[in-house]
């Protein structure tokens, strides 16, 4: 039974502004409302502005008027806003994490857990504001000075998506307005109203109107696309699939925007016969079944010594099998359901195809019948190579695993892939690990964890997996140009 009563999380989805968010001012959408859906149920949670063209260029607009004062306001208050916003959101855990799983789907601890590492963005780049630095340095020949600084990029455009509702916002939003850019920001139509409180709690916190813009919209390309060809803006930031990210840099060509793309993932998961298989089991199912598997940093593909292979997937079946499956609101709930039947629909035809080709299910392997787009936890043994769910990111519950017999097939399987976000390593051997973490073609490597995000760290990917980093000190360096000023003495 749901400890969470109907009139509580109505009272919580009716707090939230349905609104947009341009130049200080809440405005309805031009093209009327668009339904949120609790993908536990199917049924719609509420209605939310929905933006047009012009709505769009407005808020566009908004930023570039803002934006010479903002780039102008000081280090320290830009920070201050920033660390008060990260204070009122972790005083209202428990209402943003209830909301993220509404018009999410994932358990209510887990929403927690986004909530905490959402806000820690906010703190860490307060942190930052007032570290923006140059150099002053003597000319090779003596003759002048070399000078340089940093400046804020201008008007961005900050593209979120569904799984991270809260924590992908906050770490494109933080930096920008660490740096001095002022945004229009476009959260995924499934899940806004995580975005749409974070917008207000960043009013409450004193951030100047026009700093931030807020569309929400039913039409990703009628309200993007005009402003990506408007020369105003000077960056894109999108988290995203690699399809949909291939074609935002195709029209961010035209005005060379500054870019930062967060793509797809094929996350290996490596696991040697040295390593101790209890910790690694735990691990993957962090790397696995966090965020339901709809995670770019999701392990896709678990390639096992041949030695303990069978034992791993067994201990991983038991585990994965053992899950409580349901509506994220109720109690001990540790699987919600996916975000809606397309990924549903896609999840389950890459398990079919998989064991159409000689796959064993040694758990689930099926979708639940009812109301919610519910998929059972899946382990998979026996996968053949030509299996799609190899090669495609499943963004699902399901666990595929493939054994390997020595260290230099891990390595060239583990990098078979046009994906290079993150990869995973069990070993006890120091040298054994760090050969493989210099050979893996991936951007982040979690070294016996299995959970790599951290507000600290540069958090991106190599190859078709995109490129940027958001986060750690590097993060603030997405949202700065370096002006270098050449000094006669």
């Amino acid at each position: 039974m749901s400890t969470i009563s109907a009139p509580q999380e109505q009272r919580v989805v009716d707090q939230v502004p349905k609104q947009l968010y341009i130049g200080g001012e809440w405005r309805d959408g031009a093209k009327g409302t668009l339904s949120v859906e609790d993908p536990a149920t199917g049924e719609p949670l509420c209605e939310v502005a929905d933006a047009a063209t012009d709505d769009a260029k407005a808020a566009l607009d908004a930023a570039v008027e803002a934006g010479p004062e903002w780039a102008k306001h000081p280090p320290r208050e830009r920070g201050e806003i920033l660390r008060r916003a990260f204070e009122a959101i972790i005083e209202r855990e428990d209402e943003l994490a209830l909301l993220m799983t509404l018009e999410m789907g994932k358990p209510i601890k887990e929403s927690k857990a986004e909530v905490a590492y959402g806000a820690e963005f906010l703190r860490w780049f307060s942190e930052q504001a007032v570290r923006i630095e140059g150099r002053y340095g003597v000319a090779p020949n003596g003759q002048g000075r070399l000078l340089t600084m940093k400046q804020p990029v201008g008007p961005c455009l900050l593209i979120t998506p569904w799984n991270f509702p809260l924590a992908m916002g906050t770490r494109k939003i933080g930096p920008a307005i660490a740096a001095g850019c002022t945004m229009v920001v476009k959260p995924a139509q499934q899940t806004p109203l995580s975005m749409l409180a974070l917008a207000k709690i960043l009013e409450e916190a004193g951030l100047p109107g026009g700093v931030l813009n807020l569309i929400t919209a039913s039409s990703a390309g009628e309200t993007t696309a005009p402003l990506i060809k408007d020369r105003r803006l000077r960056k894109l930031s999108f988290t995203g699939s690699t399809e949909v990210g291939h074609k935002l840099m195709e029209q961010a060509s035209e005005n060379l925007l500054r870019l930062s793309m967060e793509l797809g993932g094929n996350a290996p998961f490596i696991v040697f016969e040295d390593a101790d298989v209890d910790a690694a089991v735990q691990g993957a199912l962090i790397a696995k079944m966090r965020n339901i598997g709809e995670a770019c940093t999701a392990a896709n593909r678990f390639h096992v010594a041949d030695g303990v292979a069978d034992q791993f997937a067994e201990e991983l079946a038991e585990k994965m099998g053992s899950m409580k499956v349901g509506r994220g609101t109720e109690d001990g709930i540790e699987v919600g359901p996916l975000i809606d039947d397309n990924q549903r629909t896609k999840v389950s035809d890459l398990v079919e195809d998989a064991v159409g080709r000689g796959a064993r299910a040694l758990v689930g392997g099926h979708a639940r019948d009812g109301a919610g787009y519910f998929y059972d936890p899946t382990v998979l043994a026996d996968v053949p190579e030509g299996a799609h769910l190899l090669r495609d990111e499943i963004f699902g519950p399901v666990a595929p695993v493939m054994g390997f017999t020595d260290e230099d097939e891990a390595v060239a399987v583990a990098n078979d892939t046009e994906y290079g976000l993150v990869a995973y390593l069990y070993t006890s051997d120091l040298k054994r690990a760090l050969r493989v973490v210099e050979r893996l073609e991936t951007g982040m490597v979690g070294l016996n964890q299995g959970m790599v995000s951290n507000a600290a760290a540069p958090f991106g990917g190599i190859k078709h997996s995109g490129f940027g980093r958001e986060g750690g000190p590097e993060g603030i360096e997405e949202y700065l140009e370096t002006k270098y000023v050449a000094v006669n003495l």
